[in-house]
């Protein structure tokens, strides 16, 4: 059933037309470019939240995900190593400008914010901010209007803070998405809103948070890459997204982490 709903949603979402940002802006990062000055370095610094099933540790702490393997796959191809770095995600354009990290990949939604600061990839999965509430109270809450004695956590920063501010619903922000659900599993807050390929991987039967589920859908989005503003790597990254559309790698690992519904196609 949490399957067919997710399927229905993403769906629903293929309507919208495609956007992305900056991508042919005027060079504003270093004249070398990025290319050269990852290449030189050795390594692309991946900033990253815990957020499966995009990325997150498996048992032996290495990071896996849709994001970190083709995170993987693009470093590889660039002739460096990848490093993952764990971002406070309200600061994820200081870190970026600082050079701290060299891309923001994962599972950004492409908001005006991110439009204006960072030069984006071509959107390449479909998403929507989803409330996250307990199994048995879900039958009441149906729509936003439902919704509004609730109290709420969403990650500082994220497009679900933004739903819940445009909503008007009353929340806390944490500093990470999974920690929103956290809280509803605690019962400090009663619903929580993330993304809503996060909600489908941990939430109902066979997942650690089976108790809870997702209901309402607050908005339709896209998942971009967010390089810095004039930076050449986010051509690369759009050239090896449609490379590894082209050679079915990226279908295969849409399907390792049954993401395939939520594909953008990249040609």
């Amino acid at each position: 059933m949490k399957k067919k709903l997710l399927s229905v949603v993403l769906a629903a979402l293929t309507v919208f037309s495609l956007t992305a940002c900056g991508a042919s802006a005027g060079k504003t990062s270093a004249e070398s470019g990025d290319l050269a000055y990852i290449k030189d370095k050795g390594t692309l610094i991946v900033g990253i939240t815990d957020f499966a099933p995009m990325d997150y540790t498996d048992e032996s702490g290495e990071w896996i995900g849709f994001d970190a393997d083709l995170a993987r796959a693009v470093a590889k191809d660039l002739g460096v190593e990848v490093q993952f770095i764990e971002i406070d995600w309200d600061n994820k354009i200081l870190e970026l400008d600082n050079k701290s990290i060299d891309v923001v990949w994962n599972g950004m939604t492409l908001t005006d914010e991110v439009k204006t600061s960072m030069n984006c990839t071509r959107p390449y999965l479909n998403n929507a901010q989803v409330v996250v509430l307990p199994s048995d109270k879900a039958a009441s809450y149906t729509d936003v209007a439902s919704l509004a004695d609730l109290s709420f956590a969403v990650e500082a920063g994220s497009a679900g803070e933004a739903a819940a501010t445009e909503n008007n619903l009353t929340f806390t922000s944490v500093s990470a998405q999974a920690d929103a659900v956290m809280e509803v599993a605690a019962g400090t807050s009663d619903a929580c809103i993330i993304d809503l390929l996060m909600a489908a991987a941990m939430t109902g039967e066979g997942t650690s948070y089976e108790n809870l589920t997702y209901t309402v859908s607050l908005t339709s989005e896209e998942y971009v890459v967010g390089c810095r503003k004039g930076s050449d790597l986010t051509d690369f990254i759009n050239s090896e997204f449609a490379k590894f559309e082209k050679d079915g790698s990226l279908k295969t690992v849409a399907d390792t982490y049954e993401l395939t519904a939520a594909l953008v196609p990249q040609n």
